[in-house]
C-alpha cells in the first residue's frame, strides 16, 4: 500500500503588533550625558525596548550605575567616560560602539545645557561656550556616527534633545535658548540632508525634574511653575524617554525633522525671570 505524504498546511502570516513598532531588539544606541536625567532614563527605556546601549557622560560612577540597570533588564551597556567637549573623546565613543557591538542604530545627543542669565551679564566667551556645548557637539558626533550608521545597519535615527526656550522667548535665557534653537534647526537641516537614510528628530523639553533643575528648584519656585503648566506638573524623566522611543523606532518610520514638543502644554517658559530694566518676564 503507497503511504501518502502528510499534507503540508499552509499557515497565514501573523500580522505584526502595533506594539512590536516600538522594539528596538538587535540595535545599538549612542547617548551622551547618559549618566544621569534625562540621558539615563533614555538609555533604560532603550534597553528595556531590546536595544544594547553604548553610554558616555563625564562620571563613569554614574555610568556604572545605569549600566547596572541595563544589565538588569538583560541587556548590554559599554561605558565610554566621555567630555563632549573634547571631540577626539567623541570619536572615541563612536569607535567604541563598532569595537563592541559592530552596528550604530541610533544616536542621541542629549548632553548640553546652560544656566538661566541675564544677557548684559553674559560674557562672550559664556555665550560662544553655550553654543559649543549644546549644538556644536550635536553636530559633531551626528558628522561621526551617520556615515556609520549607514555602512554598519544600513539606516539610523538621531535624536537630538532641545528645549522649549528654544522657541519661546524668555528674559535671562539669552545664551541657552538660542543655543537650543539652532539645536532644533539643525535637527531640520540634517533630516533633509540625510533622508531617506538616516531620520533626525529633537524633543523640545519643558521643565523636566532632574538634577539639573533641583539645584534651582524651591517649594515656593516649584509651585509658580507647575501653576503655570496647562498640565498641572513638572514633567518626569519618564515622559521625555517615553517620546525618544517612539521617535527612535519603527513606530516613527514617517517622521523626520520633527520637533516633538514633550513639555505639558506650554506656550511659554514657566520661570518667572527678571527684565534688564524692571519687571518680570
Amino acid at each position: 500500500m503507497r503511504i501518502q505524504p502528510p499534507t503540508l498546511t499552509l499557515l497565514k502570516e501573523i500580522p505584526v503588533s502595533i506594539l512590536d513598532k516600538f522594539n528596538l531588539r538587535g540595535q545599538v544606541a549612542v547617548i551622551t550625558g547618559a549618566g544621569k536625567g534625562i540621558g539615563a532614563g533614555i538609555a533604560r527605556a532603550f534597553a528595556e525596548a531590546g536595544a544594547d546601549v553604548v553610554i558616555g557622560a563625564r562620571t563613569e560612577n554614574d555610568l556604572q550605575a545605569v549600566a547596572a540597570d541595563v544589565a538588569s533588564l538583560g541587556r548590554r551597556a559599554a561605558i565610554v567616560p566621555t567630555d563632549v567637549l573634547d571631540f577626539d573623546q567623541l570619536q572615541a565613543l563612536a569607535d567604541r560602539a563598532i569595537a563592541e557591538f559592530g552596528r550604530i542604530d541610533i544616536l542621541v545627543n542629549n548632553a548640553g545645557g546652560f544656566p538661566p542669565k541675564p544677557a548684559l551679564q553674559t560674557t562672550r566667551k559664556e555665550f560662544e561656550g553655550a553654543f559649543r556645548f549644546n549644538v556644536t557637539t550635536a553636530f559633531e558626533l551626528s558628522r561621526i556616527c551617520a556615515p556609520l550608521m549607514v555602512e554598519s545597519a544600513g539606516a539610523g535615527n538621531i535624536l537630538n534633545i532641545s528645549s522649549i526656550a528654544g522657541h519661546k522667548p524668555t528674559p535671562c535665557f539669552a545664551a541657552y535658548g538660542t543655543a537650543k534653537g539652532a539645536l532644533s534647526l539643525l535637527t531640520q537641516e540634517l533630516a533633509q540632508e540625510f533622508a531617506p537614510k538616516i531620520r533626525v528628530n529633537a524633543i523640545a523639553v519643558g521643565s523636566t525634574k532632574t538634577d539639573a533643575l533641583n539645584t534651582v528648584l524651591t517649594p515656593e519656585v516649584e509651585q509658580v511653575m507647575v501653576d503655570l503648566t496647562p498640565m498641572g506638573r513638572l514633567g518626569e524623566v519618564e515622559d521625555i524617554a517615553l517620546g525618544a522611543l517612539y521617535l527612535c523606532s519603527p513606530a516613527a518610520a514617517y517622521v523626520t525633522g520633527d520637533v516633538l514638543g514633550i513639555n505639558g502644554g506650554l506656550e511659554r517658559l514657566n520661570m518667572q525671570m527678571p527684565r534688564a530694566w524692571g519687571g518680570m518676564g
